[in-house]
Protein backbone atom coordinates (compact mmCIF):
# COMPACT_ATOMS: atom_id res chain seq x y z
CA UNK A 1 0.00 0.00 0.00
CA UNK A 2 1.62 3.46 -1.04
CA UNK A 3 1.92 5.41 2.16
CA UNK A 4 3.22 8.45 0.58
CA UNK A 5 0.31 10.91 1.01
CA UNK A 6 -0.59 9.72 4.84
CA UNK A 7 -0.59 11.89 7.12
CA UNK A 8 0.44 12.29 10.91
CA UNK A 9 -2.40 12.58 13.46
CA UNK A 10 -2.75 12.88 17.68
CA UNK A 11 -5.81 13.03 19.31
CA UNK A 12 -7.72 11.85 22.69
CA UNK A 13 -9.66 8.84 22.75
CA UNK A 14 -11.11 8.03 25.59
CA UNK A 15 -8.68 10.09 28.20
CA UNK A 16 -5.55 8.90 26.69
CA UNK A 17 -3.74 11.09 23.48
CA UNK A 18 -2.97 8.32 20.61
CA UNK A 19 -0.93 9.07 17.21
CA UNK A 20 -1.92 7.78 14.30
CA UNK A 21 -0.28 7.72 10.94
CA UNK A 22 -3.60 7.48 8.83
CA UNK A 23 -4.80 7.42 5.03
CA UNK A 24 -6.56 11.16 4.34
CA UNK A 25 -9.27 8.76 3.62
CA UNK A 26 -10.18 6.69 6.41
CA UNK A 27 -13.15 7.65 8.71
CA UNK A 28 -13.14 7.93 12.01
CA UNK A 29 -15.28 4.93 12.49
CA UNK A 30 -13.00 2.80 10.84
CA UNK A 31 -10.42 4.00 12.67
CA UNK A 32 -11.82 3.33 16.11
CA UNK A 33 -12.72 0.10 15.51
CA UNK A 34 -9.52 -0.65 14.11
CA UNK A 35 -8.00 0.39 17.62
CA UNK A 36 -10.46 -2.42 19.13
CA UNK A 37 -13.35 0.02 19.83
CA UNK A 38 -15.93 -2.31 18.99
CA UNK A 39 -19.21 -0.21 20.44
CA UNK A 40 -18.60 2.00 17.16
CA UNK A 41 -20.53 0.09 14.86
CA UNK A 42 -20.87 0.28 11.24
CA UNK A 43 -24.41 0.48 10.36
CA UNK A 44 -25.32 2.44 7.27
CA UNK A 45 -22.35 3.98 6.21
CA UNK A 46 -24.06 7.25 5.18
CA UNK A 47 -25.13 9.09 8.56
CA UNK A 48 -28.62 7.73 9.07
CA UNK A 49 -28.44 5.30 11.79
CA UNK A 50 -26.45 6.87 14.37
CA UNK A 51 -24.80 3.17 15.51
CA UNK A 52 -21.17 4.76 14.70
CA UNK A 53 -22.40 8.41 17.15
CA UNK A 54 -19.00 9.04 19.41
CA UNK A 55 -19.16 12.66 20.82
CA UNK A 56 -15.88 14.31 19.48
CA UNK A 57 -15.46 17.93 22.04
CA UNK A 58 -18.59 16.45 23.09
CA UNK A 59 -20.49 16.62 19.93
CA UNK A 60 -22.47 13.84 19.03
CA UNK A 61 -21.41 12.70 15.95
CA UNK A 62 -21.24 9.77 13.04
CA UNK A 63 -17.95 8.89 13.22
CA UNK A 64 -18.79 7.01 9.56
CA UNK A 65 -19.24 10.70 8.26
CA UNK A 66 -16.25 12.25 10.27
CA UNK A 67 -12.81 11.44 8.25
CA UNK A 68 -10.27 10.56 11.29
CA UNK A 69 -7.74 13.09 10.11
CA UNK A 70 -10.42 15.72 11.39
CA UNK A 71 -9.76 14.49 14.53
CA UNK A 72 -6.40 15.69 14.82
CA UNK A 73 -6.21 17.74 18.56
CA UNK A 74 -9.86 16.74 19.59
CA UNK A 75 -11.24 14.44 22.07
CA UNK A 76 -13.04 11.71 21.35
CA UNK A 77 -15.25 9.52 23.70
CA UNK A 78 -16.91 6.08 22.88
CA UNK A 79 -19.11 4.15 24.86
CA UNK A 80 -15.59 2.00 25.87
CA UNK A 81 -14.67 5.50 27.59
CA UNK A 82 -18.16 5.88 29.68
CA UNK A 83 -17.07 2.99 31.90
CA UNK A 84 -15.27 4.15 35.18
CA UNK A 85 -13.18 1.90 37.26
CA UNK A 86 -15.22 -1.23 35.92
CA UNK A 87 -18.87 0.74 36.61
CA UNK A 88 -20.93 1.74 33.77
CA UNK A 89 -22.00 5.43 32.96
CA UNK A 90 -25.56 6.90 34.74
CA UNK A 91 -26.29 6.66 31.45
CA UNK A 92 -25.55 3.22 30.42
CA UNK A 93 -27.12 1.93 34.07
CA UNK A 94 -30.25 3.47 33.11
CA UNK A 95 -30.65 1.81 29.59
CA UNK A 96 -30.02 -1.26 31.56
CA UNK A 97 -32.53 -0.70 34.35
CA UNK A 98 -35.08 0.36 31.46
CA UNK A 99 -34.66 -2.94 29.37
CA UNK A 100 -33.33 -0.37 26.54
CA UNK A 101 -30.44 -2.72 25.53
CA UNK A 102 -32.40 -5.22 23.16
CA UNK A 103 -30.13 -6.60 20.91
CA UNK A 104 -27.15 -3.91 21.28
CA UNK A 105 -26.04 -2.84 18.03
CA UNK A 106 -27.50 0.65 18.18
CA UNK A 107 -27.36 1.03 22.03
CA UNK A 108 -23.48 2.05 21.93
CA UNK A 109 -24.69 5.14 19.72
CA UNK A 110 -28.36 5.55 21.73
CA UNK A 111 -25.93 5.96 25.15
CA UNK A 112 -23.14 8.27 23.09
CA UNK A 113 -26.52 10.68 22.10
CA UNK A 114 -28.16 10.48 25.61
CA UNK A 115 -24.80 11.70 26.70
CA UNK A 116 -24.51 14.73 24.65
CA UNK A 117 -28.31 15.59 25.29
CA UNK A 118 -28.04 15.26 28.70
CA UNK A 119 -25.22 17.70 28.44
CA UNK A 120 -26.77 20.18 26.71
CA UNK A 121 -29.25 20.46 29.44
CA UNK A 122 -27.74 19.33 32.50
CA UNK A 123 -30.26 21.38 35.17
CA UNK A 124 -33.89 20.21 33.66
CA UNK A 125 -35.64 17.00 33.36
CA UNK A 126 -36.40 16.83 28.90
CA UNK A 127 -39.93 16.33 27.72
CA UNK A 128 -40.80 13.40 25.80
CA UNK A 129 -40.42 15.37 22.50
CA UNK A 130 -37.08 16.90 23.39
CA UNK A 131 -35.36 13.18 23.71
CA UNK A 132 -37.41 12.44 20.77
CA UNK A 133 -35.86 15.32 19.06
CA UNK A 134 -32.42 14.68 20.89
CA UNK A 135 -32.13 11.13 19.38
CA UNK A 136 -33.84 11.47 16.28
CA UNK A 137 -30.48 10.57 14.38
CA UNK A 138 -30.23 7.37 15.88
CA UNK A 139 -32.30 4.26 14.85
CA UNK A 140 -32.81 1.19 16.71
CA UNK A 141 -35.53 -1.85 14.78
CA UNK A 142 -35.79 -3.83 18.03
CA UNK A 143 -37.66 -1.34 19.78
CA UNK A 144 -40.56 1.29 19.61
CA UNK A 145 -38.19 4.00 21.39
CA UNK A 146 -39.86 3.95 24.61
CA UNK A 147 -37.87 2.05 26.49
CA UNK A 148 -35.11 4.24 25.73
CA UNK A 149 -37.28 7.47 26.15
CA UNK A 150 -37.35 5.74 29.85
CA UNK A 151 -34.10 5.28 30.46
CA UNK A 152 -33.42 9.06 28.96
CA UNK A 153 -36.02 10.12 31.69
CA UNK A 154 -34.45 8.34 34.47
CA UNK A 155 -31.24 10.33 34.10
CA UNK A 156 -32.99 13.33 34.42
CA UNK A 157 -34.73 12.17 37.52
CA UNK A 158 -31.52 11.82 39.31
Amino acid sequence: MNRKHWVDIECEINGKRYPFTISPALSLMELLRDEGLTSVKQGCGVGECGACTVLIDGVATDSCLYLAVWADGKRIRTAEGEVKNGRLSQVQQAYVDAGAVQCGFCTPGLVMATTALLAKHPSRPLTHEEIRRGLAGNLCRCTGYQMVIRAVKACCDN
